[in-house]
């Protein structure tokens, strides 16, 4: 069971130099400042304390590499939108998680992190509509749903899904997820897994890539 295994941090990267080097699958979590990125890595991998967790916006500054069991890589990046910190250090690391999604070769699905009380922003579409023109696979994943009343939830779901139609780039299925009374954490799992399993496959059939 994939996220059974020991999972361990590797390295904060500032920069693209300070990238690991490419080599297990990765799977990416993107989303604006405070959508509960790190709350989610630790849900997953069932460690409160593996990616530091802030109330702060844009606490997070540097690309966060978890080595998952050696099968699989998280990939924990700087929030965009709104953070305390200056433009010239929102714009640094903005292009450098740019950069890091449009050119990782071993990168296999980002999952697109959005805050389930408040949908689809401007700067959400604007980071879809540029994987969508490079081709780079992403996921939605509605965090915080334990504010939401079932109804609202549905509501969110269908017009999150509505809009994710029109994009090329976007998977068909969204994850709804709650990091504090782990909802949808088991079916992420999931598809983590099945990706990672994939992946692997892939790697060591030769007739894959013939």
């Amino acid at each position: 069971m994939l996220f059974a295994q020991e999972c361990r941090f590797i390295t904060g990267a500032a920069n693209l130099n300070q990238l690991p080097p490419d080599g297990l699958p990765e799977v990416a979590f993107a989303g604006r400042s405070n959508v509960g990125k790190s709350s989610l890595v630790n849900a997953l991998t069932g460690r409160r304390t593996l990616a530091k967790v802030s109330n702060t916006p844009g606490r997070t500054r540097q690309l966060n590499f978890f080595d998952l069991g050696g099968r699989l890589m998280l990939a924990d990046l700087p929030g965009y939108g709104y953070a305390r910190a200056s433009k010239a250090e929102v714009a640094s690391w903005t292009k450098v998680v740019q950069r890091y999604l449009l050119g990782r070769a071993s990168l296999r699905r980002t999952l697109l992190l959005i805050d389930s009380r408040h949908g689809l922003k401007q700067v959400d579409r604007e980071m879809m509509a540029m994987l969508d023109k490079a081709g780079v696979s992403y996921q939605t994943v509605l965090t915080k749903t334990d504010h939401l009343r079932p109804s609202d939830l549905d509501a969110r779901l269908r017009g999150t899904q509505a809009e994710l139609a029109q994009h090329t780039a976007a998977h068909p299925e969204i994850i709804a997820t709650s990091a504090a009374h782990g909802t949808g954490i088991a079916e992420l799992r999931s598809a983590l897994a099945q990706l990672s399993d994939w992946t692997t496959e892939q790697e060591n059939d030769p007739a894959s890539s013939a």
